[in-house]
């Protein structure tokens, strides 16, 4: 069934998290200007942005209560991951019982490019763990596995204009928000034609660190270099920020898993699900 088709009830088809953010709010912003109606699941309503045909309900994935209760009557939930934390899993399974509950057909998901329970980035384990107790929900599913932002790497040179990370000359295949929210859209107007499907989403390019930080230079003006820590530089240079251990993992984690090689691969798609290919760090500094 198509986010299209019509209701015999005041209740959209189609379910949206995440709106306030950026990938989950450029969804949102598509699906409304295609006309069609939607839930936005929301933890502040008075974030939540202004939509033709949007209605709002508030909701945490912890809150399983409320969760069901925003979820009633939907078909189609357009599921964007939960900000990092330790329970971030937790989080995850509490949302996913509630949509089962509330009798949510179809959870499409967005997981991470590699998503394993031994993989090198500590967070793609999370939505490994994510991905099962979507399966053994009964609920049928996608998973949309984002390889890292193309926006993040934009940002990643710091004051100094050094990107410092124990990456070595490991490659991403970085993907902008923009082609990820088009194919997002793309299985959210037919769910039912990608339903057990697991798209693994990248950009059309794998750029090395030391690539990133010249295209950057080229593109801004701005004197952009990387500097390849050892694990010891690594976990000391972010030491100062007092995160807990979990998240100072995550954080190295994302440069140990390029030297890995497990973010290199590209495919085809983003280009299969929204008929264009996708950006070049160069096309997306533009």
């Amino acid at each position: 069934m198509s986010i299209a088709e019509s209701r015999t009830d005041s209740v959209p088809a189609i379910a949206v998290t995440g709106s306030t953010g950026h990938l989950g709010g450029r969804v949102a912003t598509a699906i409304a200007e295609r006309g069609e109606a939607q839930t936005l699941v929301v933890r502040d309503a008075s974030r939540a942005p202004q939509l033709a045909g949007a209605r709002v309900r508030e909701a945490t994935y912890r809150d399983g209560e409320a969760s069901r209760a925003a979820l009633e009557g939907v078909q189609t939930l357009f599921m964007v991951s939960a900000s990092e934390s330790a329970d971030r899993v937790d989080e995850h399974r509490s949302f996913i019982d509630a949509a089962a509950a509330a009798g949510v057909r179809h959870i499409v998901y967005t997981s991470f490019f590699g998503a394993h329970p031994e993989a090198v980035f500590t967070l793609a384990r999370d939505h490994f763990a994510t991905e099962q107790h979507i399966r053994d929900s009964g609920m049928s599913f996608t998973f949309l596995r984002n390889n890292f932002y193309m926006d993040f790497f934009a940002l990643l040179p710091g004051e100094d204009g050094v990107i410092r990370g124990p990456a070595g000359s490991g490659r991403v295949s970085a993907v902008s928000r923009a082609d990820l929210a088009d194919a997002a859209l793309a299985v959210l107007i037919d769910p039912s034609a990608h339903s057990g499907a697991v798209y693994e989403l990248t950009g059309r390019e794998a750029l090395s660190l030391d690539e990133v930080a010249r295209i950057i230079t080229q593109k801004t003006g701005r004197s952009v270099t990387f500097h390849d820590e050892t694990l010891p530089e690594a976990y000391e240079s972010r030491a100062g920020y007092g995160a807990p251990s979990w998240q100072v993992d995550a954080w190295v984690s994302t440069y140990t898993a390029m030297a890995a090689g497990e973010q290199e691969r590209i495919t085809d798609d983003i280009r299969a699900l929204t008929g264009h290919d996708p950006q070049t760090l160069a096309e997306f500094l533009d």
